[in-house]
């Protein structure tokens, strides 16, 4: 496994790093440490850029030290370019499994902000992508250890971040709480044309989808050693809402879920439940993806699925 840190020296990069030494990982885990230096700040003062590239590099350096004293092989490396791009770069270019990265605790003009650096690793890295932050829940009294939220719809993405999880060498004190939300039709006004008994059976469809997707996770986790649960809420709020909720009165310390859902790909779409879990959460958010050529073979067998569509209903176009 590749393990990609980015990191810049602040308070929250010793956040990041502390969450990666803490974690488990396979045997074999290589990880690289980068900073990004942007050389467009340093235009009329090229002696403190030199300056800022050494001071990044040491900071680097120390930081490898700890995770080669911890037995894994660490790469170093100052990048230089515009954060919010050469990042997803690197990491694809590195091939990395996971880029862990810091929110540096996103305030509410950040995370509507389209340009944030955050947002852009989310939106184009062809990795699975860690937000990291500190957990704000206060801690509970007699937990052990770790607790993990997965949130599952049953789809091949859900299924992907449930193995990535499976194959964590977690150790015993390790609570992970499976979820899947039911996606409900709320209200009987919001489908006018539809019987009371037909948005019914709609709700108990997904209710029931919901069940089978926990039940499918737990089984994919029996191995581990964790202590495993499932939930199924019955609150009829949005996916994101709930799973946010969720964490919160669990005291999550880590939420993790697939890069999108079964209403398909969504890594451009302002909204989706994974990018609001990412800004929102109140715990770091570890959001899967597929491998690469697997993605991008969904997202082409979509488009065309879309163009059969649209020439179909072309036909009927007077």
């Amino acid at each position: 496994m590749k393990v990609l840190i980015a990191v810049d020296g602040s308070k929250g990069s010793d956040i990041v790093l502390q969450e990666a030494l803490e974690r488990p990982w396979l045997q074999g885990t290589h990880f690289c440490l980068i900073t990004v230096v942007d050389p467009f700040f340093f235009t009329h003062a090229p002696a403190l850029f030199e300056d800022t590239k050494e001071a990044a590099n040491e900071f680097l350096s120390q930081a490898a030290k700890k995770f080669e004293a911890a037995g894994w092989l660490t790469d170093i490396n100052v990048i230089l370019g515009n954060p919010r791009r050469v990042i997803s770069k690197y990491a694809e270019d590195w091939h990395a499994d996971l880029l862990l990265v810091g929110s540096h605790g996103l305030n509410a003009l950040e995370r509507l902000t389209l340009g944030s650096t955050v947002r852009a690793v989310l939106r184009h890295a062809k990795c699975s992508v860690e937000v990291v932050r500190t957990p704000k829940t206060e801690a509970v009294p007699g937990k052990r250890g770790k607790r993990i939220l997965i949130a599952t719809d049953g789809s091949e993405f859900s299924t992907e971040a449930v193995k990535a999880m499976a194959e964590c060498p977690w150790p015993g004190e390790t609570e992970i709480k499976i979820l899947s939300v039911p996606e409900f039709a709320l209200w009987l006004g919001e489908y006018p044309y539809m019987q009371r008994v037909q948005v019914e059976e709609l709700n108990q469809s997904a209710l029931d989808a919901a069940r089978a997707a926990v039940a499918q996770a737990k089984e994919m986790l029996r191995r581990t050693k964790a202590q495993v649960t499932t939930d199924v809420p019955v609150e009829r709020e949005g996916v994101a809402k709930t799973i946010l909720q969720k964490a919160k009165e669990w005291s999550a310390d880590l939420i993790v879920v697939g890069s999108h859902g079964r209403r398909g790909f969504d890594r451009w779409a302002m909204g989706s439940v994974s990018e609001s879990l990412a800004m929102n959460a109140s715990c770091p958010v570890e959001v899967v993806r597929l491998p690469f050529s697997k993605e991008l073979g969904e997202k082409e067998g979509e488009i065309h699925e879309s163009e059969r569509n649209h020439d179909v209903h072309a036909v009927h176009v007077p």
